[in-house]
């Protein structure tokens, strides 16, 4: 087993060494921009080090890593069309710095060419990484259709969210982790759970990253503090917010949701307050915690080294504790 740093450095290796097409440059440029705009690179990393805890050899997993970033970076560049963002990890995103035709043809290749690095596996294990990423990206979809349905509604439950944020965030970690497994040769069994335990700590780092958007230290979180609020987004925190409000503050929150302001800075502070008081903040930190120990739960049925548990249950306790 290697370091995480380790992962991710043998991964970036990989993608530089990675062939991108050269012509016509107008399609290619704008891939090769975006793959190399950093990140965290945490679900290649995930499906490497899956890779080495079910016995195999990480390095025969890269292309299957690769695939899911080339995908995961694909859905940012048609999600960045969709919300405007001129931002993508402090850079221009690709549509701004190009055209959106550019942005949406580019982002077109980049799904192709994660199906592509499929084929340098063997028939077998290509049907099964196949089958997975397909039933993977459809759902992906499903999530972001489901996330714009929601900015026009005013009734989402929580289990609806639940289900929004599955299906656009933790499925691709799951698949990410069960891509590690297929490689490996696990069994099918193992396969699945491995796959259980990505989709509910992905649904818990969603959750947090909920929380750290209200809550999170500005120096060190990366993006503006308070951007759901500003952009009235109907996160865990909101409706859990609504669920525990009184009449009086459950139409105060609903009408600091419903108002164009320029001063977001006491509106974000006002948001805050009542996520506090009505403690939608404490409930959102105990789901984090509630499905981070599902996902625990989880190990205790896979057929590896308890060592290799144990290193599954720090990845998961290290990501929940993040404060950036």
């Amino acid at each position: 087993m290697l370091s995480i740093e380790k992962y991710q450095q043998e991964f970036v290796f990989f993608l530089k060494s990675f062939q991108i097409k050269e012509e016509p440059k107008g399609l290619y440029k704008p891939i090769e921009y975006i793959l190399n705009l950093g990140g965290k690179r945490l679900r290649p990393v995930l499906t490497l080090m899956t890779t080495d805890i079910f016995g195999g050899n990480y390095k025969e997993a890269l292309n299957a890593a690769l695939s899911v970033e080339v995908f995961h970076n694909f859905s940012l560049v048609h999600d960045d069309i969709m919300d405007d963002a001129p931002l993508r990890r402090g850079k221009e995103t690709v549509h701004e710095k190009w055209d959106i035709n550019t942005g949406i043809l580019s982002g077109d290749a980049m799904l192709i060419m994660a199906y592509q690095l499929f084929e340098n596996y063997q028939a077998n294990v290509f049907q099964s990484l196949a089958k997975l990423f397909s039933k993977t990206a459809l759902e992906v979809c499903e999530g972001q259709q489901y996330d714009v349905d929601f900015e026009t509604r005013n009734d989402v439950a929580i289990t609806e969210y639940l289900k929004m944020i599955e299906y656009k965030t933790s499925v691709l970690v799951a698949a990410a982790m069960k891509m590690g497994a297929i490689v490996a040769g696990a069994s099918k069994e193992d396969q699945n759970y491995i796959y259980e335990f990505g989709r509910n700590l992905g649904i818990a780092f969603q959750l947090q990253d909920d929380y750290l958007d209200a809550f999170g230290n500005p120096e060190t979180f990366g993006k503006q503090v308070g951007g759901d609020i500003i952009e009235n987004k109907k996160t865990y925190l909101y409706l859990k917010a609504i669920e525990f409000s009184s009449g009086k503050e459950q139409e105060h929150l609903k009408h600091l949701y419903n108002i164009e302001t320029n001063k977001t800075d006491e509106k974000v502070f006002a948001v805050k307050e009542i996520f506090k008081s009505t403690g939608a903040a404490k409930a959102t930190q105990q789901a984090v915690e509630a499905y981070t120990n599902k996902a625990f739960l989880v190990l205790e049925n896979l057929n590896i080294s308890e060592e290799n548990k144990l290193l599954l249950k720090e990845f998961g306790t290290s990501l929940m504790s993040r404060n950036v």
